[in-house]
């Protein structure tokens, strides 16, 4: 257990702490999102209006039918199937102004939902059909993230994780890299994903260009042990250099349980998981995501996690984090998803605290920026549990002052 969390805990007599999630506002206690993609979260009302300009037919006409359309094929059991969804999202995202408008809309829901610091991550090589240069994406979706911060007025930094598709070539990915370095300067953008189908396209495909960013101190993390068994995560962590893992479900395989005698069982970890566990590698669970992509089976339909390995991870040691992945196509947000593994697992406030400590510690800043952020969100998260919240407490620490000061960071 993350030992900032336990001693938060000790700060009030245990009868007067508010421990449980389900009598407060999650959607207003400031959170964390690692692993959030940009064109799979999109406003149904966005895209219909868009989809309009463009002339792309949709499987719906209103926003209400194409969000059911959404959910339903979410819900399909199958990542092809779930992958197919973002044809209607990318149809309408090809030029500048959708670019910035979607980016700055998606930076708003992130506000909405309790989010203070953001990772938003996208393909610049899926826009370009109509003519844009890659440089010319991550420029609108910079502009359209930098207009929500400036309107929020320190209320949120979100930042871009730029993705190579691992079913295009290691020239294309290497085009990508060069892309995120180039832009990583800047401030917005903070590092390179790879993403798209697992299975068939290994990291090892992509050696040279993690090692090319590797070389240039770019931040990786990677899509691993989703579609594809533990193999993959040992591969992202060392030809992919991955400081974070994004999904890792199948970390579950490195896993195995030995009889020590008739009565007790002790867990052994494998190779990969000891590594993980080693250098506090966080892994981005996606829970909803996981079971409609099919990475986990889905279990009862009164327990449709229960296949989920996310509570054993947690219980193990793991640095897990928990992440929406598509807030549109899986219909879910990250307060959402924090109520869900509560009411699954029965979490208290503290194991929510310690997951957003976990994605504060996998956040791709500098270690001055994570100190203020954790310091931030641990005073927050006590004062609520504690019964003590008061907004205009003079004590509070100051989100984001000297954020991006280079002479107050180390």
């Amino acid at each position: 257990m993350n030992q900032e969390a336990t001693d938060a805990e000790a700060t009030a007599p245990e009868d007067e702490l508010q421990l449980d999630p389900f009598a407060l506002d999650l959607a207003a206690l400031p959170k964390v999102s690692l692993h959030d993609h940009l064109d799979g979260g999109l406003r149904p009302a966005t895209i219909v209006e868009l989809a309009a300009e463009v002339g792309h037919k949709l499987p719906a006409d209103t926003e209400q039918d194409l969000a059911a359309w959404f959910s339903e094929a979410a819900n399909a059991g199958s990542l092809p199937k779930y992958l197919e969804m973002f044809d209607h999202t990318l149809a309408v995202m090809q030029t500048a102004t959708a670019l910035e408008r979607i980016a700055y809309e998606f930076a708003m829901d992130l506000v909405a939902d309790g989010v203070v610091y953001g990772e938003v991550r996208w393909a610049p090589e899926q826009h370009t059909q109509q003519g844009l240069s890659l440089d010319d994406t991550v420029n609108a979706v910079t502009a359209g993230l930098e207009r929500a911060m400036q309107e929020l007025d320190g209320g949120l930094q979100v930042h871009q994780i730029l993705c190579a598709m691992r079913q295009n070539s290691a020239e294309n990915a290497q085009e990508i890299a060069e892309l995120t370095h180039r832009h990583r300067p800047h401030g917005s953008v903070v590092a390179f994903d790879i993403a798209g189908p697992e299975l068939g396209f290994p990291v090892s495909n992509f050696a040279d260009v993690f090692a090319w960013l590797d070389d240039r101190f770019v931040p990786i993390t990677i899509h691993a042990g989703e579609a594809d068994g533990v193999d993959s995560i040992g591969s992202a962590l060392t030809a992919g250099r991955a400081l974070r893992i994004g999904h890792g479900v199948n970390m579950i395989q490195d896993l195995s349980t030995v009889e020590l005698d008739d009565e007790q069982d002790i867990l052994v970890w494998g190779d990969i998981a000891n590594r993980t566990l080693y250098n506090n590698t966080v892994l981005e669970l996606c829970p909803t995501s996981n079971l409609q992509t099919a990475a986990v089976e889905m279990g009862p339909e009164d327990a449709p996690l229960d296949n989920h390995p996310f509570d054993l991870l947690y219980r193990s040691g793991f640095a897990v984090t928990v992440n929406p992945d598509n807030r549109l196509i899986s219909g879910v947000s990250l307060t959402d998803e924090l109520y869900t593994v509560a009411a699954v697992y029965g979490y208290t406030m503290i194991d929510l605290l310690e997951f957003q400590l976990n994605a504060v510690k996998g956040a791709f800043q500098t270690e001055y920026a994570r100190d203020q952020l954790r310091e931030f969100i641990e005073f927050s998260w006590m004062d609520v549990i504690a019964g003590v919240h008061d907004e205009n407490d003079p004590d509070a620490p100051v989100l984001f002052v000297e954020f991006e000061d280079d002479e107050n960071q180390e």
